[in-house]
């Protein structure tokens, strides 16, 4: 399974740094969304795919079993991913209203404007 991830992470990254390359800000925009859940997939992978179940310690026990996934790395992610939600919808906003007041959504037609 660590196998499938680590596939799946080099993929989404790879295809995130090639979208960052592009010209155009939505492409810009879909290669940082694709860098974004990479990392979360890495950071969840790397505290462990387990079969748990949820992360309530048994009565009696003090600890989780031992094929348990770390729950705070699952906080993390869940953490960042509504970050970067957040973030994505906001840069959407910015370049809707980019493109409304330029006309184009390109990288070369932000270097021809004016402030």
């Amino acid at each position: 399974m660590e196998t499938l991830a680590a596939i799946l992470i080099g993929l989404l990254a790879g295809s995130g740094a090639l979208l960052l390359l592009r010209g155009g800000l939505f492409r810009i925009l879909l290669g940082l969304a694709l860098l974004a859940q990479a990392a979360n997939l890495l950071v969840f992978t790397a505290a462990g795919l387990g079969r748990g179940d949820t992360a309530i310690i048994a009565e009696g026990s003090e600890t989780l079993p031992a094929d348990h996934p770390d729950p705070l790395a699952q906080a993390l992610v869940l953490t960042a991913i509504v970050i970067s939600f957040g973030s994505l919808a906001f840069c959407l906003v910015l370049l809707k209203k980019t493109r409304a007041r330029i006309g184009a959504a390109g990288v070369p037609a932000l270097a021809n404007t004016e402030s």
